[in-house]
């Protein structure tokens, strides 16, 4: 089930704000155009969910930033450019070109030297650094294989400290997350995922809807 949207009207609002807030960047271009010659997806987050990205890194004063799910690093590099110089986004992705990709497109955003990318199966990756107590992250960003959001709340939160923010791209799913019973796993996966930030009782949480040419939502959630 998908709700009636007008898309028309939703791309020319989405163009507009892109327009006064978000003016052409040459390498985040290059690199979306280098991540469609590789054969990438087309699934990265859009311009101006990126500098939503940004602006909310830097209102919680980020330093340390978790991000699971590279693909081309297009978000890696909205979340690196809020940080201060000694800051360091750690993101996570599970094939290996993708990552490779992603190297090349922060590193000429001149955001490489605040970026590390993990190569591996994210669940494994995140269990090892909490087995390594490595330090605490002021921010989480999931975007991700979405039967799996639920998993990587609870590990993520144990890498996060009160106050720290999580978020989380595609909770709404073009408003399939209102079917009683999903056929899709992913529209499943992020039902249960919304299910479980909305009561969990260590965070404070809520879903903002973001329309571009269709209707999806980016979930807030705050570590109390």
């Amino acid at each position: 089930m998908e709700e009636n949207l007008d898309r028309e009207l939703a791309e020319r609002v989405d163009r507009y704000i892109e327009d006064l807030f978000v003016p052409r960047d040459p390498a985040l271009a290059q690199g979306l155009a280098e991540a469609d010659q590789a054969g990438l997806p087309a699934i990265q987050v859009s311009a101006n969910e990126g500098k939503l990205l940004c602006l909310i890194a830097k209102m919680v004063r980020a330093e340390r930033v978790l991000e699971i799910g590279t693909l081309g690093g297009f978000s890696t590099t909205w979340l690196a450019r809020a940080l201060p110089a000694n800051g360091k986004v750690v993101t996570l992705e599970i094939d290996s070109r993708h990552a490779d990709v992603a190297r090349r497109n922060v590193d000429r955003a001149g955001v490489g030297g605040r970026v590390e990318i993990r190569v591996g199966r994210a669940t494994e990756l995140l269990s090892h650094m909490i087995a390594e107590r490595e330090a605490p992250f002021d921010l989480v960003f999931i975007d991700a294989d979405k039967e799996s959001y639920c998993e990587y709340l609870e590990l993520g939160l144990r890498l996060t400290r009160p106050g720290s923010v999580i978020l989380a791209d595609n909770v709404i799913r073009g408003g399939r997350v209102l079917e009683a019973n999903p056929s899709d796993s992913r529209v499943v996966g992020v039902k249960k995922y919304n299910e479980a930030i909305a009561r969990h009782p260590r965070l404070d949480s809520i879903v903002l809807p973001i329309v571009r040419n269709n209707l999806d939502g980016l979930s807030i959630s705050i570590v109390r």
